[in-house]
């Protein structure tokens, strides 16, 4: 028999490892889900960074559970070690938790008993290389392991309050810990146990007892109902199963890496420790791109989206790193999405999205680098030359605000060469930038929303009651007019006013707020807007009549024309969502929407383009929807209840506990505050005007709704008659008149071109007495006047051919204001005296506040300031000349 310092464990792949352990609680009937999504319901967390997030209400009594006992397998990503991920054993971002939870029901006997069963007898790990810590003042869970498992007590190990104390927040439920480690070397003995030495003992399981609650003052009180909060990271027990000597060298990831190296042309195994972090931080990083990419996240400068992005962009720079300079991430991925296939479905489901966004995000950052990556060279080497030996805080910004270079990428870099960035002197920049951004809007009079403002604080609150009623009695709360509260306003005066109660639409959730009338037997106030501020409605309008006084009752009465476009308009906007789902990608997401009486727009997550034949498609199903008469329902329930029953949600939008949903029965379902048709038949007709790009990923369609679809044809009816009278055409034959003339327009551009390369040959060989004699060389630089740039390179062509072995420089200013630069150079010039055409005209065009380059025997630049030409073509022949002796 072998001993446990020669204990070989029996090897089991990660998806075994889950499964087993999945089935281990599902026998003790906990009810088996699903993971969670990486994007959290939870307002307090970017991303899913536990496995009990998906539980924290339960766990913080604001819900109830519909199962006592859970067990679950969760992905989950944490950055705030980022730096560490390829240099220790088990940093990572993306990893997947096995948790096992009890909601009231069983607690620390029975979760410390399964815990050692699951360890020693499923997975089969020796007891004797297994050491349990508990928190130092739990003599409960002490005496457990003791007594009931049979640990010595010499191996318990008691930790402090940081390492085996959970909480949730500075107040709130709480409990103590214990954790099981496992020792890869037993044979060190019980006397040198020392458990934050990572090389001997890795941490695998981790029980949390939560029975406590803590007050202000720091008091712990006994909860009613006791929880359990496991995790086993995945991760770490298949390095333990795998018998490897990381958790990056395990089944789960290592494919992943072996596929950067491939890619590479390296061993993994043989090289060195620098380029193994690298491919280790691909390997662990591209597990993280394709599962936030896979739940929803979009590359992007802000929150979830920065983190993919800058995680996609280190992957990028650990490739070059190796030695990678084309784009390779996409081959990368597929390895990691083959591995995700099986414990999660939407990956695979989602490959050629996933790869899509990986693609286009990678070469939008080839690019920055590209422009970047120059520039930070010469700052590293300046700052090389220094006694400090650290960038400069505001190189770094100018580095990041110029080229969008990210200072991350900045730290790393200077990092590997020894170096430090000055962040503080990096943070100032940043802090000046942004008050100079802020600066123009600092003129903006505040003063009337500070008096609405005041209006809200004190309490004061507006009824609304426009789902229902389009006219209601209302009585005058608060007044605002030339910024102050006041108690009356005259007949011309522009106003604020508060209601307590009001059938307007305060503008929210991208439609705009109705209009109206308030009125009595003496006053007329035109409503043109209302907006909403806090718990009140703002009416912003005009007094048309009589004077207007705090308390008046009034009858407030919307425009009900105005309301019918925009419930046209809005209800149109769900069928458009529900369309793109169904016709394009079920993974399309709202970013954004505006609801007016003329018009919708609908801004939406997607990759690419929607093509036209797309886009007829899904403009014919929403009138087939609307022509079939669906009811549309209103009602407002629980949010959990909402989500159950499939109600699509806006992504990063806040909502209460209790939301209304607007469901058209087998169409769309969502959470929307807004008003809509009763009845889809209402809206009449839907056109969709324009689909346009407006930022990476995000795409925005433009359409038009109920009335507003006539007054969209009126005006393009009335273009075609203008055209046809125009044409002495009938309005069916305008495309071939239009076709025809652009015809013959390219024919007259065409002939034009070639009268302007004849007039510029013709001007060249003019040029040829004034060439000047340099050695072996002909040099001659000249001024083309309005010369096109293709001419300009023709006649510089010519010239070269004809000069035999020289040196053409050629400049002018087309008619556009632009500076026109050529250079053609003989293959002597090139071989001989080491010029090269591209590089010799692009440091000429910086004199012109250009640039520019090409071929080493012919190139083209431009600029900007015309005024410099003649400067910069006497440079020209002064440097050629020169150079050419």
């Amino acid at each position: 028999m072998p001993t446990s310092s020669q204990f070989r464990p029996q090897y089991l792949s990660g998806d075994d490892i889950r499964r087993k352990f999945l089935d281990f609680y599902v026998q003790r009937h906990h009810q088996e889900l699903p993971s969670a999504s990486l994007v959290p319901d939870d307002p307090t967390v970017l991303l899913t960074i536990a496995g009990m997030l998906q539980f924290k209400p339960i766990f913080l009594g604001q819900r109830s559970a519909s199962y006592a006992r859970a067990t679950t397998s969760q992905k989950c990503i944490r950055t705030n070690d980022i730096e560490n991920v390829g240099r220790t054993k088990r940093h990572h971002t993306f990893f997947e938790m096995l948790g096992n939870f009890s909601f009231g029901d069983y607690f620390k006997a029975e979760a410390i008993q399964w815990a050692w069963e699951l360890s020693t007898e499923v997975f089969g790990l020796p007891p004797e290389r297994l050491v349990p810590s508990v928190f130092r003042e739990d003599d409960e869970a002490f005496a457990i392991w003791r007594d009931k498992i049979g640990v010595p007590a010499h191996r318990i190990q008691r930790l402090g309050e940081a390492d085996n104390f959970w909480a949730a927040g500075p107040t709130g439920p709480c409990g103590p810990c214990s954790e099981i480690y496992y020792d890869f070397h037993p044979e060190h003995g019980d006397d040198a146990i020392d458990l934050e030495d990572d090389t001997r003992f890795i941490e695998f399981y981790n029980l949390v007892f939560m029975q406590y609650n803590r007050d202000r003052e720091g008091n712990l009180t006994p909860l009613q109902t006791q929880n359990i909060d496991t995790g086993m990271g995945l991760e770490r027990m298949a390095q333990i199963l795998q018998d490897v000597p990381n958790n990056y060298e395990t089944d789960l990831i290592l494919p992943i890496i072996k596929t950067a190296a491939a890619i590479a042309n390296i061993d993994f195994t043989s090289t060195d420790d620098s380029t193994q972090t690298s491919l280790k931080v691909i390997g662990d990083h591209v597990r993280a791109i394709v599962h936030l990419i896979a739940d929803g996240v979009s590359a992007s400068n802000l929150g979830r989206g920065y983190i993919m992005r800058r995680l996609l962009r280190r992957v990028v720079r650990h490739g070059r790193a190796i030695g990678i300079t084309t784009a390779f991430i996409t081959q990368v991925a597929e390895t990691a999405i083959d591995l995700a296939a099986k414990p999660y479905p939407n990956v695979r489901d989602r490959a050629d999205y996933i790869l899509g966004e990986i693609e286009r995000e990678e070469a939008a950052f080839f690019k920055t680098l590209e422009r970047g990556e120059a520039v930070l060279a010469a700052i590293v080497a300046k700052t090389e030359q220094t006694a400090s030996k650290q960038i400069d805080g505001r190189d770094a910004f100018d580095l990041y605000a110029t080229y969008g270079y990210p200072v991350e990428l900045t730290q790393e870099a200077a990092e590997e060469r020894g170096l430090t960035v000055d962040m503080d002197g990096f943070d100032a920049a940043m802090n000046e930038h942004r008050e100079q951004n802020q600066a123009a809007h600092e003129t903006i009079d505040l003063t009337a929303k500070n008096a609405i403002g005041a209006i809200a604080a004190s309490g004061t609150k507006t009824q609304f009651l426009g789902y229902r009623e389009y006219a209601s009695p209302a009585q005058v709360m608060g007044l605002v007019a030339g910024g102050r509260q006041v108690e009356r306003a005259a007949a011309g005066t522009t106003v604020q006013i508060v209601l307590d109660s009001t059938p307007f639409y305060a503008e929210s959730g991208g439609q705009i707020g109705d209009r109206g009338y308030l009125s009595s037997d003496d006053v007329l106030v035109r409503v043109e807007d209302v907006q909403k501020e806090g718990s009140i409605f703002v009416h912003h309008g005009r007094v048309e009549r009589g004077t207007l006084e705090l308390g008046t009752l009034l009858n407030a009465q919307i425009d009900r024309s105005c309301r019918r476009r925009a419930q046209a308009h809005h209800t149109a906007t769900h069928l458009l969502q529900a369309a793109l789902k169904q016709m394009v990608d079920p993974a399309v997401s709202q970013a954004g929407s505006l609801v007016a009486f003329d018009r919708l727009r609908f801004d939406f997550n997607c990759p690419r383009a929607i093509a036209p034949e797309e886009l007829q498609q899904i403009e014919e199903q929403i009138n087939t929807w609307i022509a079939e008469a669906h009811d549309t329902q209103a009602a407002e329930m629980a949010i959990a209840d909402a989500k159950a029953k499939g109600a699509v949600a806006m992504f990063g939008e806040k909502y209460g506990d209790v939301v209304r949903v607007i469901d058209v029965p087998g169409v769309s379902m969502e959470l929307c505050g807004g008003t809509h048709v009763n009845n889809t038949a209402e809206i009449g007709l839907f056109k969709i005007v324009s689909e346009t790009g407006i930022s990476s990923g995000v795409r925005r369609i433009e359409a038009v709704a109920g009335p507003a679809v006539l007054e969209y044809l009126n005006v393009r009816d009335d273009i075609v008659r203008d055209l046809s009278d125009r044409f002495k055409v009938k309005p069916e034959e305008v495309l071939g008149r239009v076709d025809g003339l652009q015809s013959d327009l390219k024919s007259a551009q065409k002939q034009l071109e070639t009268l302007k390369r004849e007039l510029a040959l013709a001007k060249s060989d003019s040029l040829l007495d004034t060439a000047e004699t340099v050695g072996a060389f002909q040099v001659l630089v000249a001024n083309m006047g309005e010369l096109d740039a293709e001419s300009l390179k023709t006649a510089a062509e010519r010239l070269q051919q004809k000069l035999g072995e020289s040196a053409v420089v050629l400049g002018s200013v087309p008619a556009e204001g632009k500076v026109s630069l050529v250079a053609a150079f003989a293959a002597k010039i090139i071989n001989e005296k080491k010029l090269q055409a591209g590089k010799f005209i692009g440091g000429i065009a910086k004199l012109c506040g250009g640039g520019g380059g090409g071929r080493p025997n012919l190139a083209q630049a431009g600029g900007r300031e015309p005024t410099e030409l003649p400067k910069a073509l006497a440079t020209a022949k002064q440097q050629l000349l020169d150079s050419l002796q």
